[in-house]
């Protein structure tokens, strides 16, 4: 399959944006290379949010978690800020659990997540575990994984068999 602008016609981002992300893609195998395009489309974006998520994901899957955690924490402030969510937990709490069928929560409570993710990732297990157990209290139907980190975070650790 070859891979065009074309393809990827969902992705709301201009030609050669979509250009910077394929090329990317395909020199994925060469990280410096692959990153330059990655760091260009960052560049002449301006914090898009579709294309954040792209740079989170390849960032991460790059494991290069130190830019996927900051790409996550992009995408968190841009939402934050969009929807003039409040900075105290119970408050945002209550607007996230209310809203949380929104595209715009959905993505907030996804990269929240997914920075509780990277920063257990990163050894920094105790916020790893507060962010884990927030997503937990509003993720009723276990969409976000929180729950399931949490668990991973807390469980006891195994004693050796003899």
């Amino acid at each position: 399959m070859k891979a065009g602008s074309k393809t990827f016609s969902w992705f709301q981002v201009p030609e050669d944006i979509k250009n910077l992300l394929i090329l990317a893609a395909k020199s994925w195998e060469n990280t410096a290379e692959s990153e330059k395009y990655m760091q260009q489309a960052l560049a002449k974006t301006e914090d898009n949010l579709e294309v954040l998520v792209a740079a989170y994901r390849y960032f991460y899957y790059k494991n290069n978690y130190l830019l996927a955690l900051q790409m996550a924490v992009k995408v968190i402030n841009k939402i934050h800020n969009y929807e003039k969510l409040p900075d105290d937990w119970q408050q945002l709490k209550a607007v996230l659990v209310s809203r949380k069928d929104n595209p715009s929560i959905r993505l907030y409570l996804t990269a929240y997540a997914a920075s509780g993710l990277v920063l257990a990732k990163l050894g920094e297990i105790e916020q790893a575990k507060e962010i884990s157990a927030r997503i937990k209290e509003v993720d009723d139907k276990k969409e976000f994984g929180g729950g399931l980190i949490l668990d991973i975070l807390t469980r006891p650790a195994e004693e050796d068999e003899e």
